[in-house]
């Protein structure tokens, strides 16, 4: 069983996706469960157009994205749990985390990108596969890639 598991929460309209498959484990009685996020740097968000509609740009802070990951904390089984917040390259973060953490597990979303998107915008969870020396559970969304 998994001991040790990071769960990156990067992507908020993943977000239920994740916990929904977080709360079907099985835990083990010493289980730690680490919930983060990535904050890309300023200069890596994409700029919008602020005319036109929903492009407003989303200027989330470390306190709110705190406060997110608390809020999916208390919906947790009795297990426990650390919030972490990075500010860097999503997948190399994730990886440098569950480093740190020595986790058995990291799971993480899949915005189902493909073709020209998934070429410009990259791969978190293919990347995460690639580098990680643990174990990743890669939770498919079940929104439409143009809803995310």
């Amino acid at each position: 069983m998994f001991k040790t598991i990071l769960v990156a929460l990067n992507e908020p309209k993943l977000a239920s996706d994740l916990m929904e498959a977080i709360n079907q484990l099985r835990w083990h009685p010493e289980a730690t469960l680490i919930l983060s996020h990535i904050m890309l740097p300023s200069e890596d968000i994409p700029s919008r157009d602020a005319t036109l509609p929903g492009s407003a740009p989303a200027e989330i802070t470390q306190q709110q994205i705190e406060e997110d990951l608390r809020s999916h904390q208390a919906d947790l089984p009795a297990v426990p749990t650390r919030i972490e917040v990075a500010l860097g390259d999503p997948a190399e973060e994730i990886v440098r985390l569950a480093n740190i953490y020595e986790a058995d597990l990291i799971i993480l979303g899949n915005r189902g990108l493909t073709g020209l998107n998934r070429i410009l915008q990259g791969s978190v969870s293919s990347q995460v596969l690639e580098d990680a020396h643990c174990s990743v559970m890669v939770i498919k969304s079940r929104l439409q890639s143009d809803e995310l």
